[in-house]
């Protein structure tokens, strides 16, 4: 492999990507910790809204968020697709959060990710930080420290 090629290699990432509601959503896989099936989430009293409670995984207590909550949409519908993903960023402890389903990995050239600006959604924009393009669908890349801001979790 010439170096042009190991160049292009390193513009690739790799995305989880996830149904909510009727959109689908990218998590930069280097984030992901696990991916669970759902299960019993212990309630802690006086929290945020979209704060679900805790679960333990592995003798660690993992704290759990409503995605759906966070960004303004209803709450949480849990189907057997529904998911728990667990997401550790850079040296915070790891966090989950509820998705209506995982759908596959997908691998994005630089090339195929734009930047987007206020979308006039219903949700904050702060929370995507690019769209990807796979074949003919768009895939909108969540911004994973915007969504688990750590000051809100406690």
């Amino acid at each position: 492999m010439d170096a042009l090629n190991i160049a292009r290699e390193y513009d690739k990432k790799q995305y989880i990507v996830i149904g909510i509601g009727d959109e689908q959503y990218g998590i930069d896989i280097a984030f992901v910790d696990n991916i669970l099936r759902m299960q019993s989430i212990t309630r802690v009293p006086d929290t945020q809204e979209y704060f679900k409670g805790v679960i333990n995984l592995r003798g660690e207590v993992v704290p759990v968020m409503s995605i759906r909550i966070k960004m303004g949409l209803d709450d949480d519908v849990i189907t057997n697709k529904s998911r728990i993903i667990i997401v550790k960023l850079e040296n915070n402890a790891p966090i989950g959060i509820i998705v209506d389903e995982v759908k596959e990995v997908v691998t994005l050239d630089e090339t195929k990710i734009d930047t987007v600006s206020n979308s006039g959604k219903k949700m904050d924009a702060s929370f995507i930080n690019g769209v990807g393009k796979v074949e003919d669908q768009l895939i909108s890349l969540l911004e994973l420290s915007t969504v688990i801001n750590e000051k809100e979790m406690a």
